[in-house]
C-alpha cells in the first residue's frame, strides 16, 4: 500500500483537507488557526488515491533552531510508516538546527527513535473564564495598552524567555492578537497576547521579569480573564511554571499534558539553554510554533 502514497510540499491549497484531519482527529484548530502557522512555516503532506491523508510542518527561527508539529496521520493511513517518512522530510529541511516540538503519548516513542529526548512538560488549561481575584503588583509596576513603538521590545522579551528568535512570529501574531503590557517605571518588563485559536479564545505568549510567587505573569493572565468572564479560553503552561494549581482553581482545569522534546541539543546542554532566566515564558503561543 505504502507504494501508492506521495509525499510533496504543503501549498495553502492544502488546508481544506489538513483542517478536516485535524476535525476527525477533533483537534480543536480551525481553518484559520491553519493558515497562520503555515505562513510563518514550511510543511509536507502524503496523499493517496483518496487525498491529503498525512501532513508536518515546522518553523525556523534563525541559523540555529526550531520547532514541529502538526504531525498528523488519518487515523485509517496509521501503521504504514507515513508518519515516520513526514518526520524525516521535516528534519531534512530543518538540518542540524536544534530542534523542539510537543509529544502526545502516542507520538513520544516515534520522536524518540528520531534522536528527540524528553525535555519538560506542558500543561494545557482551558474553560468558561471565572472573575480572578485581583492581583497585586510590585510597587512601580502597573498594566498598560500595548503601544505601535512596544514592538521591538516585545519581540526583545519574546526571544529571550523562550530562547527562540521571535522576529518573525510577535509581529505576525500582534496582527491579530490584542494585547496588554506590564510596566516598571516606564520600561517594559512583560506582556500577554489575547486571541482566537480554536474553539474560543487563547492566551499567550504570556512573557515576564520572573518572580517567585509568578505575581507578575498571573496579573497579565487575570486581566484577560476579567475581561472575559464566560469565555472559553486556554492557556498552555510550562508544568514548572507554578501557575498550574492557580489556573485550576479559577476554573480553567488541566486538561492534558504534553511532553517537550528537543533534538541535536549538544550532548550536557539543558532545553533551555538560550533562555534568560531573567525572563520566564509563562505561556507559550501554541504547542507547534511554541
Amino acid at each position: 500500500m505504502s507504494d501508492s502514497i506521495t509525499y510533496r510540499r504543503f501549498t495553502l491549497d492544502d488546508i481544506p483537507a489538513a483542517h478536516a484531519l485535524t476535525v476527525e482527529l477533533k483537534w480543536p484548530h480551525r481553518a484559520d488557526d491553519w493558515r497562520f502557522v503555515l505562513q510563518l512555516g514550511v510543511g509536507f503532506v502524503a496523499e493517496d488515491a483518496s487525498g491529503v491523508i498525512g501532513t508536518a510542518l515546522c518553523w525556523k527561527y534563525g541559523a540555529q533552531r526550531a520547532s514541529l508539529g502538526m504531525v498528523i496521520v488519518s487515523p485509517q493511513s496509521q501503521g504504514r510508516g507515513i508518519g515516520t517518512k513526514l518526520m524525516e522530510l521535516v528534519l531534512e529541511e530543518l538540518g542540524g538546527r536544534v530542534t523542539f516540538l510537543h509529544a502526545t503519548t502516542a507520538g513520544q516513542p516515534l520522536y524518540e527513535k528520531l534522536g528527540f529526548r524528553a525535555a519538560g512538560t506542558l500543561d494545557q488549561h482551558q474553560g468558561a473564564a471565572f472573575q480572578p481575584p485581583l492581583v497585586s503588583l510590585p510597587p512601580g509596576e502597573r498594566l498598560r495598552p500595548l503601544g505601535s513603538s512596544d514592538t521591538a521590545r516585545l519581540v526583545e522579551l519574546a526571544s529571550r524567555a523562550s530562547g527562540l528568535d521571535r522576529g518573525e512570529v510577535l509581529p505576525a501574531l500582534l496582527d491579530t492578537a490584542d494585547g496588554i503590557a506590564l510596566d516598571r517605571d516606564g520600561e517594559l518588563i512583560g506582556f500577554a497576547l489575547f486571541r482566537r485559536f480554536g474553539r474560543g479564545f487563547a492566551i499567550g505568549p504570556v512573557v515576564a521579569a520572573a518572580s517567585e510567587d509568578s505575581s507578575r505573569a498571573k496579573a497579565l493572565i487575570s486581566h484577560w480573564l476579567a475581561l472575559n468572564e464566560g469565555v472559553f479560553v486556554r492557556v498552555d503552561t510550562p508544568s514548572d511554571s507554578g501557575l498550574t494549581e492557580w489556573l485550576e482553581e479559577l476554573g480553567l482545569p488541566r486538561v492534558d499534558t504534553v511532553v517537550r522534546m528537543v533534538r541535536n541539543a549538544t550532548p550536557g546542554e539543558p532545553a533551555s539553554a538560550g533562555q534568560d532566566s531573567h525572563y520566564l515564558q509563562y505561556g507559550i503561543i501554541n504547542q507547534a510554533i511554541f
